[in-house]
């Protein structure tokens, strides 16, 4: 089966406190149940910046935020909804501050989706738990922003 390849851009988003907020989505073809940052699919046309505020206001009701420079990237292959695709990903740093969720996409917009929830995690938590999180080494990389601050450069964090 050929990969769709799609574009993506996803948001490390941080409180004050520097908890991050993560997305459980749960893959329609596999049942797995995974964490990961908000955001999405670049569509035809439009800036990975204009795609993140989009997302990030479908999906957690963050409007107009600010957004930093692209921190990471991450490629992936992988099947969903019928499909095989190739997601090469940017992921920005956007500091915001504490809120509590309301996405602008409803709750059937979540389930059509494959989102189950979104929370907010400290590094600890993160570090601390079973839960499969994408990027795969997500404590080891926020540990490093969090001591060394934004990279020069983005820094591949693998799958």
């Amino acid at each position: 089966m050929n990969a769709v390849v799609r574009p993506a851009v996803r948001a490390l988003l941080l409180d004050p406190d520097d908890r991050v907020l993560l997305v459980r989505f749960v893959n329609p073809e596999t049942e797995a149940h995974f964490w990961t940052t908000p955001g999405g699919g670049i569509k035809p046309g439009e800036s990975h910046e204009d795609a993140i505020r989009r997302e990030l206001l479908e999906e957690t009701g963050l409007a107009d935020p600010e957004i930093g420079p692209v921190i990471w990237r991450r490629r992936e292959v992988f099947a969903w909804a019928g499909r095989t695709l190739d997601q090469p990903e940017q992921i920005v740093l956007v500091r915001a501050p504490s809120f509590q969720p309301q996405p602008h996409i409803g709750q059937d917009g979540l389930v059509a989706e494959n989102v189950h929830e979104l929370r907010w995690w400290t590094l600890e938590e993160i570090e601390d738990s079973v839960a499969v999180f994408f990027p795969t080494q997500l404590g080891r990389f926020l540990r490093q922003l969090l001591e060394t601050g934004a990279p020069p450069e983005p820094i591949d964090v693998g799958i």
